[in-house]
């Protein structure tokens, strides 16, 4: 049976609190809070420093079984290697990341490409090759528009890598094509609710695309709009929609 996974990028945002959070609950609680509403979420922490193994524990031990997590690779690989040699970076993460695993935790890693990134096939080739030595769901954010042709999404078939969806009206160039037996939706901000928030019309497109690709597929959706508490506020609202999340919440 397919899945769908709705949540958010992060849990740790101080304008959540009297939001998501009720006001003097402490901080060291919150992702044990956050968990009782999503049954996933995106860790953007990875992105700029490996985590602690104890700390990755304890991400474990705050969240019921079943949760998962995805966990966005090191911008050390993705912006300043830019995709040359990662196996070395891959393995760390994953020595890391093993509580997760063993717990069964583990989601998807996320390779965030930046904006500056052009097309290379060849340090593509040698990112997926790496994937195969860690067998786990990859997903790629392409964010320069020379990645959207068919020879790479080709290449991520091959590999079972899903094009990250990443939404947002500054890169109206993305795709939502299909490149792995799952999906991978990041919505970093709404273009029709001010300020990033995403309307009620935009979460019912997407609930509609969304209620289409889990006849097929698992799919796994964040919100990254963050500010103002937007960001668990909108993920709420299309897990309604959807009519998902965890046990005895919809």
């Amino acid at each position: 049976m397919t899945r769908v996974r709705i949540g958010c990028s992060g849990w740790n945002y101080t304008d959540w609190r009297g939001r998501l959070y009720p006001r003097g609950v402490p901080q060291r609680r919150w992702l044990e809070l956050y968990a009782e509403h999503f049954d996933t979420v995106e860790v953007n922490a990875t992105f700029y420093r490996l985590p602690a193994r104890d700390m990755v524990r304890g991400w474990c031990a705050h969240t019921p079984e079943g949760f998962c997590f995805a966990v966005k690779a090191s911008r050390y690989l993705t912006h300043i290697r830019r995709l040359t040699e990662v196996e070395d970076g891959m393995r760390r993460l994953a020595e890391r990341l093993e509580p997760l695993a063993s717990g069964g935790r583990l989601g998807p890693i996320l390779w965030q490409l930046p904006e500056s990134f052009p097309r290379d096939d060849g340090r593509l080739a040698g990112l997926l090759a790496a994937t195969e030595h860690w067998p786990v769901r990859h997903t790629i954010e392409f964010r320069h528009p020379s990645w959207f042709a068919a020879p790479v999404l080709r290449a991520l078939r091959e590999h079972d890598v899903a094009l990250t969806i990443g939404d947002h009206p500054d890169r109206p160039f993305q795709s939502l094509e299909a490149t792995a037996g799952w999906r991978y939706v990041r919505l970093h901000y709404g273009a029709a609710g001010g300020d990033g928030r995403y309307s009620e019309d935009e979460l019912a497109t997407w609930a509609r695309r969304i209620a289409q690709w889990r006849r097929r597929a698992d799919v796994h959706v964040y919100l990254n709009n963050d500010w103002c508490g937007y960001a668990p506020e909108n993920a709420r609202s299309l897990a309604r929609r959807l009519a998902v999340g965890p046990p005895g919440r919809p």
